[in-house]
């Protein structure tokens, strides 16, 4: 193996702390814009991208999946942390041959990922031969033929992983699980394993379907929105423009979340000059400072209070719903009576009386709709808490109608879209039988490896290869160094990439870098001009283009870079990848033919918004085998917390988006050139005697195993006593690898017990 570095550096930059932001987006947003456009394409080539942004036959973002408003900004569609991900891709800066033959593998694993990556847009094809420390530039054949070769060499199909990242176009992401499934296996793991396989696996149980219930619409009109587990301020900053229109229609604003977040305290349209001179709009009406890993406690408590008020005044159950359209609400019901409100107040953090406040407001309004993001998924009972929002919503009916739902908010921009192209290791037989009658061959039916489970595979040398569509898997995924160690076992690691990351860094024995084009690029065919589709997190299908000239000739579109791999693999050679690479229209007359919903495909995606899937429980229709929605609920889990020790979640900073990181600032939380640090409670920093800015170790440890973060800044904020937070990726090398939801196996980065010892002067 090569000794490279697997966990970010532990380099501190230079801490600083500001007074924190009492409202999010306004000048400062605009301002942040000017600088990372300017900085990395230049003012002229950066405005005419950010016009294209979000707009009608435009760009699709590719950052969070939040749709877009039928009427759209001329000022501009896009938000700040749009811009900078534009500015990260339409880059100037080149990662050319000359830049690899610089630099080892190791000496770059040295390098920040910030550093990393602004080493710019990766121009050609790069291959790291066994025993080498440097990549070297090779031609498209060389690179087809490698990879052919070591498919056509597995023992088994299933000595195959196939990642996807959320970036991925609908028609490339159904080419890929294609020739996956052609080839033999369903190893195809995705970032959905890592984010909402939780918010899927609940939501599929309880009411048929693994997406959201609610239109964009929705938002502006109901009565009380719950923003739950969630940022949107840094995540998804368009949605406080919906919060906003929700609040100028008289509706409320209930934030679940163990910080107190700008984006849900005061929003500042920086479209609109008097919201900049009056300082914005109040969103939260409530706050609810809930402990780390409180929620399900919590929602037990408002169901509780629920019941409580239906006996004393009635009229909060939505009687005729849950007997026309429910099951299981009888067992619900009576599980309320038992619920213990002292010890949910205690694990929740949040007193008897605010919880009762919050389902008093809730049961006078009908019209609610609840969004929320990792703060739930990512937790032990992830799939249990999700069901007892659902629950809420049952008793009062609303789902299926107007202004209320289930709201499930994707932070990637396609990864909603990939799931329904068939990116998924546990694919549904109604989707095998369709590929099964289209391409005459029998799909494979048993389950393939999740994220963990493929990790897991690596490590015991069950991987011969390993292809990434997009991502960071190693940044991106638990338990670092174990991570990277098992994929330094593979014997050929593939990625499919615009910029360069870690992944690229610690690899197999041997590994390439397939460059491809960005969202951004113009994708020029031999059928002509194509664009893509993707799926956003409300389940429109919309058109993608792009137009600016590729970073390089030699990048290759997504869609192009599967039809070749597929052409060029034995197994799959003889499928019409060559038709399919010239027309994308071809790709889609695929899709419409296997997947519901995709009807004149062609057509309605050439129309200026895109059009809708089929969502059942959006109009009432229940897609579970019974047709009914589902009360399902789980017994309250209490984990005692050692003394000494605390609950740590990770987080994301203002300055980047999943594993890419923008900047060194966390804007609204007023931390700056620094990403080496600890929340924790003022309180707590006092107890333990610690000083501000004091620089200690995080140990986390499960099941009597211990792992070690060094080398982090401990800085006082508002969290909830006993609990602290960090960035990630920087502690992912915390979260165990086998630490995971129950019945999803999304690796828990929200709930860890760390403990902190005094830094030494070590080196990580």
């Amino acid at each position: 193996m090569r000794n490279v570095r697997i966990v970010p550096p532990a380099t501190l930059t230079g801490i600083r702390l500001k007074h924190l932001k009492d409202a999010a987006c306004g000048v400062p947003a605009i301002t942040s814009t000017i600088k990372h456009i300017a900085d990395e394409m230049g003012m002229i080539k950066g405005w005419k991208l950010l016009q294209k942004l979000n707009q009608k036959d435009g760009i699709d973002c590719p950052g969070c999946a939040w749709p877009d408003p039928t009427h759209r900004s001329k000022l501009g569609e896009y938000c700040e942390n749009g811009a900078k991900a534009i500015a990260e891709e339409a880059t100037e800066k080149r990662c050319t041959p000359d830049f690899f033959a610089q630099h080892t593998v190791e000496e770059m694993s040295d390098w920040s990922d910030y550093i990393i990556g602004k080493s710019g847009r990766i121009t050609n094809p790069m291959f790291l031969e066994k025993g080498s420390s440097k990549y070297k530039p090779v031609s498209w054949d060389f690179a087809l033929s490698r990879i052919a070769q070591e498919l056509d060499n597995c023992a088994t199909p299933d000595e195959a992983v196939f990642y996807t990242s959320g970036r991925t176009g609908n028609e490339a992401a159904f080419l890929y699980q294609l020739f996956v499934r052609k080839f033999g296996t369903n190893n195809l793991p995705d970032c959905s394993n890592l984010c909402h396989e939780s918010s899927g696996t609940a939501l599929i149980e309880s009411l048929g379907i693994g997406k959201g219930t609610v239109k964009l619409e929705d938002l502006y009109i109901a009565d009380a929105i719950l923003v739950i587990g969630q940022n949107p301020g840094t995540n998804h900053p368009r949605m406080m423009a919906a919060l906003s229109k929700c609040k100028a229609n008289g509706g409320k604003i209930i934030h679940i979340n163990p910080l107190p977040e700008v984006g849900t305290t005061k929003f500042i349209d920086p479209q609109s000059p008097v919201e900049i001179l009056k300082g914005g709009t109040q969103l939260a009406d409530h706050f609810l400072q809930v402990r780390v890993g409180g929620d399900h406690a919590l929602f037990k408590m408002i169901g509780h209070y629920l019941k409580n008020l239906e006996q004393e005044i009635g009229g909060v159950l939505d009687q005729k719903f849950v007997e026309e359209k429910t099951e299981g609400f009888i067992n619900y019901w009576n599980s309320l009576d038992e619920v213990n409100l002292d010890e949910c107040a205690e694990i929740s953090g949040i007193s008897k009386a605010q919880a009762f406040e919050v389902a008093e407001l809730i049961s006078k309004k009908r019209n609610i709709i609840s969004c929320w993001a990792m703060g739930l998924t990512q937790q032990k009972k992830a799939v249990a808490i999700i069901q007892e929002v659902v629950n809420i919503h049952l008793v009062l009916g609303a789902v299926g109608k107007p202004g209320a739902g289930l709201c499930p908010v994707r932070g990637h921009s396609n990864v909603q879209g990939d799931r329904t192209m068939g990116i998924n290791e546990k694919p549904r037989e109604p989707f095998l039988l369709a590929l099964d009658k289209r391409y005459n061959f029998t799909a494979p039916r048993e389950h393939g490896f999740d994220a963990v489970e493929a990790i897991e595979a690596m490590s015991k040398n069950q991987v011969k290869i390993f292809i990434g569509l997009g991502g960071n898997f190693v940044s991106a995924t638990p338990d670092s160094v174990f991570t990277g160690k098992a994929m330094q076992r593979v014997p050929l690691t593939v990625h499919i990439s615009t910029k360069l990351n870690r992944s690229h860094l610690v690899t197999g024995e041997e590994a390439l870098i397939l460059p491809c084009l960005g969202r951004t690029e113009i994708d020029l065919q031999e059928g002509g001009e194509q664009f893509v589709t993707v799926e956003n997190s409300m389940g429109i299908v919309h058109r993608s283009r792009g137009s600016v000239t590729p970073a390089s000739e030699l990048c290759m579109s997504e869609p192009a870079i599967v039809c070749e791999i597929g052409n060029a693999c034995k197994k799959t050679s003889d499928l019409p990848w060559k038709k399919w690479r010239g027309n994308y229209d071809f790709i889609r007359e695929e899709i419409e033919a296997t997947i519901p919903g995709f009807d004149n495909y062609n057509k309605r995606v050439r129309g200026v918004d895109g059009f809708y899937l089929p969502n059942g429980p959006r109009e009432g229709k229940f897609t579970t085998p019974s047709g009914k929605a589902q009360f399902r609920t789980e017994p309250l889990q209490h984990i005692e917390i050692p003394t000494g020790h605390y609950v740590l979640m990770t987080i994301r900073t203002h300055d980047q988006f999943n594993t890419t990181v923008y900047g060194l600032d966390d804007r609204y939380r007023g931390v700056e050139n620094e990403r080496r640090v600890v929340m924790m409670n003022e309180e707590d920093i006092l107890k333990a005697g610690f000083q501000h800015k004091e620089l200690v170790n995080i140990v986390s440890i499960h099941e009597g195993v211990e792992r070690k973060a060094i080398k982090f800044h401990i800085i006082p904020y508002d969290i909830p006593k006993g609990c602290v937070g960090t960035y990630f990726p920087e502690t992912n090398c915390l979260v165990p690898l086998h630490h995971t939801a129950e019945r999803s196996n999304t690796p828990i980065s929200k709930f860890l017990i760390v403990r902190f010892e005094k830094y030494n002067g070590e080196e990580g």
